[in-house]
């Protein structure tokens, strides 16, 4: 069997080189480092945590924690490697980064059937299947590679998000649903405020905690993707000029238009996700929720994704990846990691986990179909490569994205049957695939 190129010795492809490898597949990792290090990294080990040490939450009640029961189940190195290098952290999962970095490296440089490869990859070798998992700091000259090989502009190096909410959490009863002067019925959910509560709303909106910015993460930001914080330093009256602006809504509670509006939109067809329009932001997640919250209808919103604008490197994923993360274009180059639209450790790990597994079917020239989207995983690799969100924007896990039960159930009960149906069908998917 020829051998399998990854390039990047991240987390993705660090899973998807020993997802091969234990298959019987031979893998060629190329790793940059330490010839070369990005401007977050400094450690010449694989799978170098430039972040958080967290991989936040182990409990089924959790979906980041049935994700990593979903990878546990399909012998994931990254998450043996957590829990041999983990430190007190509560129900979370969290690792000394340094003694996780090098389990992670001495497990691939001890398996004969992977080659380390210490060099930076600027091109892309034709004809031989090739997993692409340089993370959110891909190099600009691989970057020039892979915008000429997709053939458009479709890489973003700033992202640019917004919070999501879940819809269940929403209280129906302070919103009305309509769209700007009646044009596009009722697709918005409007949460409307009056104007002691939008100045309430705003100062403590300004005197909320930012996150510190790196200085690889400063540059210049679109007027257009402002964080909603430094348009309100700007004045007490921005936002209601701006992204709050009520113009064209009007409340059929009052018949009025309302002193200000924050504008829900809807993330998936199913109506179990939303998103507050315009409202990327750098402050800490704990002030996300404390300041967001103060929002008629948001009072007790369960928050599945938190909104943030940073530097990142992902491809339009939808538009270029098939359902098996290999490019429609250009077949045996897959794709891997956060690159390919998803935040967060374990998710770039289940995309590495994935692409390394239809890379390894392709080499055997046999198809090979994807978890069923009951699971976390089948649920992610199902929205980077069919999601219909305008823009595309990179997303956690959350249970927002699995498809509903037919039982009406809320809270723990719905959490813990739909981590018990994922773990049955995913069981069922490694019986019937032989994985």
């Amino acid at each position: 069997m020829r051998p399998i190129f990854i390039i990047g010795g991240g987390l993705a492809g660090c899973e998807a080189a020993w997802q091969i490898a234990k298959r019987g597949g031979r893998v060629l990792l190329f790793e940059m480092k330490p010839l070369r290090y990005s401007p977050a990294h400094c450690s010449p080990d694989l799978a170098e945590l430039v972040c958080s040490n967290s991989f936040k939450s182990e409990s089924l009640e959790n979906a980041h924690g049935l994700l990593k029961a979903e990878l546990s189940r399909l012998d994931s190195l990254i998450l043996r490697a957590a829990h041999e290098s983990r430190v007190p952290a509560g129900d979370s999962l969290a690792v000394d980064r340094h003694a996780f970095a090098r389990r992670v490296t001495e497990g691939l440089e001890s398996h004969g059937a992977v080659e380390i490869v210490r060099k930076e990859v600027t091109t892309l070798s034709q004809g031989e299947v090739t997993i692409l998992a340089t993370g959110p700091l891909t190099s600009d000259a691989l970057s020039r590679t892979i915008q000429e090989i997709t053939g458009d502009r479709h890489l973003f190096f700033y992202d640019a998000i917004s919070p999501i909410v879940t819809g269940e959490s929403i209280d129906f009863s302070k919103t009305f649903r309509a769209s700007r002067y009646g044009k596009g019925g009722r697709d918005f959910i409007n949460c409307p405020m009056d104007r002691e509560t939008y100045y309430r709303f705003v100062e403590a909106l300004v005197e909320a905690q930012r996150v510190h910015v790196r200085d690889f993460e400063k540059g210049h930001l679109f007027e257009g993707c402002l964080p909603i914080e430094e348009l309100a330093d700007r004045g007490k009256d921005t936002l209601a000029f701006g992204p709050l602006k009520p113009v064209g809504l009007v409340d059929p509670r009052t018949g009025r238009e309302p002193f200000a509006v924050v504008q829900l939109r809807q993330e998936d067809k199913e109506g179990r996700l939303y998103n507050l329009v315009g409202f990327q932001t750098r402050l800490k997640q704990g002030e996300q929720r404390r300041v967001f919250t103060l929002i008629p209808g948001l009072e007790n919103a369960e928050f599945v994704r938190w909104g943030s604008i940073h530097r990142n490197t992902f491809i339009h994923s939808p538009r270029l990846l098939t359902e098996r993360l290999e490019l429609r274009n250009v077949p045996g180059l897959f794709f891997a990691g956060q690159i390919t639209g998803v935040e967060g450790y374990m998710e770039s790990t289940a995309m590495g986990l994935l692409a390394g597994l239809h890379a390894f079917w392709k080499v055997g020239e046999r198809p090979l179909a994807n978890p069923p989207p009951t699971t976390t995983l089948g649920a992610l690799v199902h929205y980077v490569t069919r999601s219909e969100s305008i823009p595309f924007q990179p997303m956690n896990v959350n249970f927002g994205l699995l498809p509903s039960l037919r039982e009406r159930l809320r809270g723990r009960e719905k959490r813990r049957a739909l981590s018990k149906r994922a773990l049955e069908d995913l069981e069922q998917w490694v019986r019937e695939w032989g994985i």
